[in-house]
């Protein structure tokens, strides 16, 4: 109770904090009102095939939505507990980080600004691998921040568990190691430890909490090492110039943190490189550790944007030690103007997830899934169907198995690469010769009707196929999403 009299009293004063505490209460709200997001509903179907990990991504994100489904049940509001509930987690571990730079004021402040970010609202109501990462991130920074500050050696292994964990996470979490090895070098105090064992033990304990991830790439070609890393790099290796895709980062970013604060992480960092540009050696240890976490991580993707799209959450993990110190930068003043921002934003949030006045022109929506997976479990009865797939990576059929008591299949039923879709020992060879539903979205469509060319993509597995009318979305009397159907009849095989 203090702790909300400060914030109240003196950290904000009594309307930002009311204005705060309705964010707060938006996110909250949104948890029983929002429906599955695609990613939901992928990395719940991670969930359902439990493994040591995943093509895309490690298995942490998934062992988090398999206990609370477990426990809560096959449901869209289990998921989206689940995220809020290590999102909090999270938050709070951040205020622990941040109390060890700062005074409680500044700390409170840290906080607050960290709440009023559309970053902790994405964490907590879609379900990412970001979600476990930033709390194993947080977590494994006040365990090095115990062994340097500290000298409590026996968190080395406890930093090296943590790590492990966040590795299991996200593979953005190599560069922990990669932040913990260059304070290292970095600070005139703490080198030496380079020297002794500890923080060589703490990598191999890192390695082997990660062993999971490892084993299943061993087991399955490197598949995900490779998709992750060498395909992306040989992507960005094509260097096509795009100065749109920098500005799309900036932009993303702007968005996620709010401006006024993402401006204060930038100035904040400026200054403190400025004030010792001439005596890096003079710089504060603390102020080298939060750097060694920022920059490195904000760096690398600021500087691949020009030639690759760096997607929005890419970045999080580095706003954790970013956030704090702007914190001891920002003025009363300012932070009034981030949460004012904020309340603007959350609210226009709020009124999309209920009302819904714009409309997405993506399958990247919460709308629709329900009612779709309804109509196209009737389609198939109607049609003697034996399955129903769907072709666009992964999104309707990942959100149609959150709702469908039937399998619903990928696009390797086309001979494509269906990511994680592809190794759950799907023996499609079980398919030859049977009846199919095929679902096709148009996020961008501008009339009801029928589409007047069939897929290419099913053309050729199938000895025929009929178009069916398309399955439209309504909301609220207006049509927000449509999906092209297709009878498949007697499957064939795809020629790998």
């Amino acid at each position: 109770m203090d702790f909300i009299k400060r914030i109240k009293g003196t950290t904000i004063g009594k309307v930002p904090f009311y204005l705060l505490t309705t964010i707060l209460l938006i996110r909250f709200v949104s948890i029983f009102f929002m429906g599955p997001m695609p990613q939901d509903a992928y990395y719940f179907f991670y969930s359902q095939h439990p493994a040591l990990s995943y093509f895309d991504h490690p298995p942490a994100i998934a062992y988090l939505l398999w206990i609370f489904t477990a426990v809560l049940g096959k449901n869209v509001l289990a998921i989206k507990l689940a995220n809020s509930f290590l999102t909090i987690l999270t938050c709070l571990a951040v205020y622990k980080l941040a109390i060890r730079f700062f005074p409680k004021f500044e700390a409170e402040k840290i906080i607050i600004l960290l709440l009023s970010t559309l970053m902790v609202s994405i964490l907590s109501l879609v379900s990412t691998p970001d979600t476990p990462l930033l709390f194993f991130w947080t977590v494994s920074l006040i365990a090095l921040y115990e062994v340097i500050f500290n000298q409590k050696k026996l968190y080395w292994l406890l930093a090296g568990v943590l790590m492990g964990l966040a590795f299991d996470s996200k593979y953005t979490a190599v560069f922990l190691p990669a932040g913990m090895i260059l304070f290292l070098l970095l600070s005139n105090a703490s080198r030496k430890c380079l020297l002794i064992i500890w923080p060589w033990l703490t990598g191999i304990i890192m390695i082997a909490v990660a062993s999971p991830v490892i084993v299943w790439n061993v087991n399955n070609h490197f598949a995900s090492f490779a998709f992750q890393g060498s395909q992306r790099m040989h992507e960005a290796a094509a260097f096509t110039l795009k100065p749109k895709f920098m500005l799309g980062l900036l932009g993303h970013q702007l968005i996620l943190l709010i401006p006024v604060l993402l401006i204060a992480v930038l100035y904040s960092v400026f200054k403190l490189i400025k004030a010792y540009a001439n005596r890096w050696s003079r710089m504060p240890a603390t102020g080298v550790f939060l750097l060694c976490f920022f920059l490195p991580l904000f760096l690398t993707f600021l500087l691949l944007s020009p030639i690759y799209w760096i997607k929005i959450n890419w970045m999080m993990p580095a706003y954790i030690t970013g956030i704090i110190l702007a914190g001891s930068f920002i003025s009363k003043k300012w932070l009034h103007v981030q949460i004012v921002i904020s309340f603007i934003v959350h609210l226009g949030l709020l009124v999309e997830i209920l009302l819904y006045p714009f409309p997405i022109k993506s399958d990247d929506t919460w709308v629709g899934w329900k009612p779709l997976s309804d109509q196209v479990q009737k389609i198939k009865k109607q049609q003697h169907a034996d399955f129903v797939f769907s072709a666009d990576n992964y999104k309707t059929s990942a959100a149609l198995n959150l709702y469908s008591e039937n399998f619903v299949y990928g696009q390797n039923v086309t001979g494509e690469r269906a990511l994680q879709f592809d190794f759950i020992g799907t023996d499609l060879s079980k398919l030859k010769g049977k009846d199919a539903i095929f679902i096709d979205s148009d996020p961008q469509f501008k009339t009801n009707q029928k589409d007047t060319v069939p897929p290419s993509v099913i053309m050729g597995y199938f000895k025929s196929v009929k178009q069916l009318n398309p399955v439209i979305i309504n909301l609220h009397g207006q049509p927000v999403r449509k999906f092209y159907i297709y009878s498949c009849r007697g499957y064939l095989l795809p020629k790998w």
